[in-house]
């Protein structure tokens, strides 16, 4: 478990909204949460721990991008988000302006 987690904090990265426009076209994009540890969810994922993965989707601290938020992103070309590769999702945590600081 230790080596997965050190992976995905290795690959972890940051991305414009550009760069997942063709992730979320395909319907692969995850939000989380600023509240959310992203390397926490990515390992979760990883390792099917449903129990945790499902709390998170009911309290909706993961969930896709809404067309409102895919609309807002299109027009602000250089929205950066956080985001880690889980195959076969990329999760995604949006950099506000109190997160960038």
């Amino acid at each position: 478990m230790s080596d997965l987690r050190a992976e995905l904090t290795e690959i972890l990265d940051e991305a414009e909204w550009e760069w997942l426009i063709p992730h979320v076209q395909r319907d692969a994009v995850i939000l989380v949460a600023i509240e959310l540890n992203l390397v926490d969810v990515g390992v979760a994922i990883a390792s099917d721990k449903i129990p945790s993965v499902q709390q998170w989707i009911d309290e909706q601290l993961i969930t896709k991008p809404t067309t409102a938020q895919v609309g807002e992103w299109n027009g602000d070309r250089s929205k950066r988000f956080n985001t880690l590769i889980v195959q076969p999702y990329v999760l995604a945590q949006e950099i506000t302006a109190v997160s960038a600081k």
